[in-house]
């Protein structure tokens, strides 16, 4: 049983000496990736839980999966890590943005990879959350819960829901002399997460502020949008998928409601702009975001559309890409540390106080040796609807943080 265990990776596999005198255990091989650039060169396996057929996210969640394929092919291309190619296609997994599929699947690859490049949906992840503090397994959530921020093995990048809302409110305040706030979300950590950053931003601020939660589903928005009708906020933080948002926003215009929506950054798909919708989205509607667009110049933004040519521009690539940075840091880190292990990997993350995002995210992101209060990165974006921009939004405010993020002191999660 022992000997079976090691040979296929199990969790309890034995460290043993890989290449370059490296520990390894879990999810390293001394065979080539099965699609390897140098044979002579080991393997290390990623894996990916993502939203790829019939959940509410899958028009983010196959350009996610994508990007993270090519991030990876250009760091093989460029000679891999510690003697080692990374293979992410081996092991990909549908959660159809369902908890109890996520944690099936998860247990279907646990055994065989090193980390997860991916595990999408904050609730989702939640799921797998106790298996993998018990099994050392580091991951990169496709979502920005504040609860991330308090968990070692999780590697978020840029600002969280809860940081995001606060932004967008103290925006709304200070650019468009708003009185009152609506959070209109999904239950769960996702959308639980943006309203409490909004309700931290509205009591801080002295706005009146109103809290709906609304179950994903277009045919399920019709409370939200009486509410929205109904008591007339200045501004609604706006926490769902694409599809339901297009439905809040144009009935609620349609219905005679004339003020402002803040989405969070999954609420939007440049596809909103060829709905019905699109009229009452271009006039009402802002999209916050935790760093800029496909079209951005910098060394990241370059590289990733070099890497994805001919693709439809779409943020969800923006997004794989960047998450993929710091297990790209924490791999390097445990490689120089001679320690590929699950253990080694993890102590490498808390080794990290900054990670190189090419441009991608200001200095200073991706410290994930400090405490939450040090650590949390603050600052996002807001951009509005531009049918001329690849992925239909263009920027308005850059990097930023608001006086109410500045001022709060993380010491657990918003929702919580």
């Amino acid at each position: 049983m022992l000997l079976l265990a090691s040979c296929r990776g199990g969790d309890s596999a034995a460290p043993q000496e890989g290449a370059g005198g490296i520990k390894v255990d879990v999810g390293v091989t001394s065979e080539a990736c099965p699609e390897a650039k140098d044979k002579s060169k080991g393997c290390i396996y990623l894996g990916t839980i993502s939203d790829l057929t019939e959940g509410p996210f899958k028009t983010l969640a196959v350009p996610i999966t994508d990007a993270q394929k090519a991030f990876w092919k250009r760091v093989n291309d460029k000679g891999g890590i510690g003697g080692y190619e990374i293979d992410v296609t081996k092991y990909v997994k549908d959660n159809k943005y369902n908890p109890q599929i996520h944690n099936q699947v998860y247990q279907e690859i646990k055994g065989n990879v090193l980390a997860l490049t991916q595990t999408l949906g904050s609730p989702t992840t939640a799921a797998i959350l106790p298996d993998m503090k018990n099994t050392k397994m580091v991951a990169v959530p496709a979502s920005w819960t504040s609860l991330w921020g308090f968990e070692d093995g999780v590697l978020e990048s840029g600002a969280n829901y809860c940081v995001e809302s606060m932004n967008a409110v103290d925006h709304g305040v200070e650019k468009m002399g708003v009185k009152s706030v609506m959070a209109v979300h999904n239950p769960g950590d996702y959308g639980d997460d943006a309203a409490a950053g909004a309700k931290i931003a509205a009591e801080k601020r002295g706005l009146t502020f109103e809290n709906v939660t609304t179950t994903p589903g277009q045919d399920n928005q019709g409370g939200a949008i009486d509410a929205v009708v109904s008591k007339k906020p200045d501004l609604v933080i706006l926490t769902t998928g694409p599809t339901d948002a297009a439905v809040i926003i144009g009935q609620a215009a349609a219905r005679g409601f004339t003020g402002r929506f803040i989405g969070t950054s999954p609420t939007w798909n440049p596809g909103l702009l060829k709905s019905p919708a699109a009229p009452a989205i271009k006039a009402l509607y802002m999209q916050s975001a935790p760093w800029k667009s496909w079209s951005t110049e910098s060394v990241g933004h370059t590289a990733l559309r070099a890497a994805l040519p001919g693709v439809t521009p779409n943020d969800g690539y923006t997004a794989g890409w960047v998450w993929a940075y710091p297990l790209k840091a924490a791999l390097e880190k445990a490689a120089a540390n001679k320690d590929l292990t699950r253990a080694g990997v993890l102590a490498a993350v808390k080794q990290l106080t900054s990670v190189d995002y090419e441009g991608m995210l200001p200095s200073g992101a991706g410290n994930f040796s400090a405490s939450p209060q040090d650590a949390l990165f603050r600052q996002s974006t807001l951009y509005k609807p531009d049918d001329a921009s690849p992925t239909g939004v263009t920027l308005v405010e850059d990097f930023f943080t608001g006086s109410t993020a500045k001022d709060f002191k993380f010491e657990k999660p918003c929702y919580q």
